[in-house]
């Protein structure tokens, strides 16, 4: 009698432990739960952390995740307003701000990711699709932060934008944000990744890119020769300047020479008449270094003083 009692009490004890663990459910900090009845939700959803209950075997704890979720989207290739081909790769980040609502239209996070894919991707396709290549590449007309000859030449190719990569993004998000509004969910954030080129596009581009860096060598050299011109010009002047001072000093130095040496002379010839025959035989023979070498011969009048000089030295 004893075991049967014993053996009822376990399978009660059993019966109440599963019962239990059927009825509670934990909430944690980053969860929130909606509770369904064969299927269909009841009540407002659980969103504060802890302990809670529901009926055993007839409702279902449905969690969902509260923090921030992200969304990744696949490179779709996307015409521009200007009819150019390119590759877009987005990115998005999404938070479940209504589970009740987010169960009932979308049911799980599988079907959240299939319809944020075909929001953004078609939001991302009309905003890219109409406006033009450079709108959808660059940000701002901020100036290339270059050296100042490279900065003006590619300043002067850069075609100006009205709105730009970053406010297309907002836009695309506004519109997205929009569409999900009776979703239960919202997208906190969206970027475009990566733009890449179609190959047409891409040799388009590189060629312009090409172009425009040989215009800038072409730019670089045509003020390498004006400044080479300019320099070889100065040397010229300066060279002249410098040889036209030093013949001028040299000049100068000579003609003070002459003077001093003539003013001796002039004091030698004076003072007696050997110093005047000295000095008339040396000028003879400066005349003579002067004016004969060996391939030169001279007739001279045996009259000539300077035909005397050299009878007195035969």
């Amino acid at each position: 009698m004893k075991n049967k009692k014993l053996i009822l009490f376990t399978i009660l004890l059993a019966i109440a432990a599963t019962l239990l663990f059927e009825s509670a459910y934990i909430v944690r900090e980053t969860d929130q739960v909606v509770i369904t009845q064969f299927g269909r939700p009841t009540g407002d959803a659980v969103v504060n952390a802890g302990l809670h209950f529901k009926i055993p075997f007839i409702q279902k704890a449905n969690y969902f995740e509260k923090r921030f979720l992200a969304w990744d989207g696949d490179a779709n290739q996307i015409p521009t307003k200007d009819k150019k081909f390119i590759f877009v790769d987005t990115y998005a980040r999404w938070q479940i701000v209504d589970p009740l609502k987010f169960f009932i239209r979308l049911t799980n996070e599988r079907g959240a990711m299939s319809r944020l894919a075909d929001i953004l991707d078609g939001e991302t396709r009309d905003h890219i699709a109409s406006h033009e290549l450079e709108e959808a590449v660059r940000t701002t007309n901020r100036t290339p932060l270059q050296a100042d000859l490279i900065g003006e030449l590619i300043g002067d190719t850069l075609i100006p934008i009205e709105i730009g990569r970053e406010r297309i993004q907002k836009m695309i998000l506004e519109t997205a944000n929009k569409e999900t509004e009776d979703l239960g969910i919202k997208i906190l954030d969206f970027k475009i990744k990566r733009i890449n080129y179609v190959p047409e596009v891409r040799e388009q581009v590189f060629d312009r890119m090409i172009s425009e860096r040989t215009r800038i060598a072409e730019k670089f050299r045509s003020e390498g020769l004006g400044e080479a011109s300019r320099i070889n010009g100065e040397k010229e002047r300066d060279l002249k300047t410098i040889q036209s001072e030093a013949y001028r000093t040299a000049e100068e130095i000579m003609g003070k020479a002459d003077a001093e040496a003539a003013d001796i002379y002039a004091k030698a010839y004076n003072r007696s008449r050997s110093a005047q025959e000295l000095y008339t035989f040396m000028k003879s023979m400066e005349t003579f270094e002067k004016s004969l070498d060996e391939q030169t011969q001279v007739i001279l009048s045996t009259k000539s003083d300077l035909f005397k000089y050299l009878k007195k030295v035969n």
